[in-house]
């Protein structure tokens, strides 16, 4: 493995994979009902669910993706970094539920989208409704 001697990487894990669809629902039944992933959460655009061999998750949103979710633990500091070792800019850091999140382009052409959870994570009913956002005690 070579990486930087000293140098924290950028990244800390896969957050999600998120999948474009056109119906929430049909969604839900498909990927919970007949593939038999448990729903973690979901809202009026998306629904999350597990993988169970990692804490990562499967997402499907109506409006939004593909893509894969990588999690750092600051955008605005990954954004500058990832810009200063010769990325680009997509969409520069902006704010959702959990916390912020930006879309950067390695020299490849690759579309990376970074996120952090600095406002925490997703607070769900019984039905696994999001009903908000629980605060992070020890975020990075």
């Amino acid at each position: 493995m070579t990486h930087a001697p000293g140098k924290r990487p950028l990244f800390r894990k896969l957050d999600n994979h998120l999948l474009h669809v056109s119906d929430l629902d049909a969604a839900v039944a498909f990927y919970g009902d007949r593939l038999g992933h448990a729903l973690v959460w979901r809202d009026d655009e998306a629904a999350g669910f597990a993988l169970p061999e990692t804490d990562a998750e499967l997402v499907v949103h109506l409006h939004i993706g593909p893509e894969t979710d990588i999690l750092v633990d600051d955008v605005d500091e990954a954004f500058k970094e990832f810009l200063a070792a010769g990325g680009e800019a997509v969409q520069p850091p902006f704010e959702i539920a959990v916390g912020r999140c930006a879309r950067v382009r390695d020299p490849f052409g690759n579309i990376v989208v970074i996120l952090d959870q600095s406002k925490g994570t997703l607070v769900t009913d019984a039905k696994r409704r999001v009903t908000g956002v629980k605060r992070a005690i020890n975020h990075p």
